[in-house]
């Protein structure tokens, strides 16, 4: 397919969060993503990101996130340009709103990975070109859209499936699942203790779209809320910057650890198991089911390029 079947409808627009993007437009997304892995399988080679730059502003470290964009724009012929901490000023020296301003006359978009998701909206405010949000605290979109086309490939479909979110319910990885399952008709439930329950805000944020799409959304402390669940998610017990609390995280969430007998719990034989990485084998999951043939953690993690890919065509 050439280029100009990338003329979408969203170039111009940022990604911030999914709860900016209708349904439709989030299977759009997908069809993109699904189109740019075949492509990428095929050997085929585009050049259309040539004449293009990104700032890709990174507050915290990556692996998937920046070899994801670096890779995909850099094939495409575009020319990534990477500032850490080390290389900008953000939010010091010079304001967030000062450096949108900045790089909006420089670059065509700008992806951003860091702490404050108000940085990221300030980037997308006043920098004028596309912005991406490549995590913040509140939300990490482009891995949920990884998730979701994941999901796709081992099921063939996404509504009437059922996945569960096990460990911190509070994190971004979670509540960006929560609201692209809302919008897209999947079940979704969150078995974390009640001290590490999502916000009301985000409940609250997701229950209308939930009720339009027919999703389920669940958040309970019962093992009992596994059942009948297609996949099991995990993420790490102590995200980056709470170091300080990995004692009482570890006592909090061992019984939600993903392991033989929790997988065993779902009451299907096809349950898969996904972690958004870097994982920590013996805590959040154990290494038998992460090296199983259920886990689908590189599939996951390959499709971070994949739907990044798809993303930049989409909006820039």
């Amino acid at each position: 397919m050439e280029a100009e079947k990338f003329d979408s409808p969203f170039k111009g627009r940022s990604l911030l969060t999914w709860a900016d993007y209708s349904p439709e437009e989030i299977l759009q997304f997908l069809d993109y993503a699904i189109l740019a892995k075949k492509q990428a399988h095929n050997k085929e080679i585009h050049q259309r990101f040539l004449g293009k730059t990104i700032a890709l502003i990174f507050e915290k470290r990556s692996t998937r996130t920046r070899s994801s964009f670096e890779t995909a724009f850099g094939e495409e012929g575009g020319h990534p340009v990477f500032m850490s901490t080390q290389d900008i000023q953000l939010g010091g020296k010079e304001s967030v709103k000062d450096t949108a301003r900045v790089l909006g006359r420089m670059f065509s978009a700008i992806e951003f990975r860091g702490f404050k998701q108000e940085h990221v909206q300030q980037l997308a405010e006043f920098s004028g070109i596309p912005v991406i949000n490549g995590l913040t605290d509140e939300f990490h979109p482009t891995q949920a859209l990884a998730d979701i086309l994941t999901l796709q490939e081992n099921f063939g479909k996404l509504k009437g499936l059922k996945w569960v979110f096990c460990g911190d319910g509070r994190n971004n990885v979670a509540r960006s699942l929560m609201i692209i399952s809302a919008k897209l008709g999947i079940d979704f439930a969150i078995f974390a203790p009640k001290e590490l329950f999502p916000p009301k805000d985000i409940q609250d944020l997701c229950a209308p779209f939930a009720k339009e799409s027919g999703a389920k959304i669940e958040i309970s402390d019962d093992i009992s809320v596994v059942k009948g669940a297609d996949c099991l998610y995990t993420d790490v017990w102590v995200s980056m910057g709470e170091e300080a609390l990995k004692e009482e995280r570890t006592r909090l969430l061992k019984p939600y650890q993903v392991n033989k007998e929790l997988m065993a719990a779902t009451g299907k034989e096809n349950t898969i198991f996904m972690h958004c990485l870097p994982a920590v084998l013996g805590q959040e999951v154990t290494e038998e089911v992460f090296e199983s043939s259920a886990s689908k953690v590189w599939d996951e993690a390959e499709n971070r390029k994949h739907t990044i890919k798809a993303i930049m065509l989409a909006l820039i």
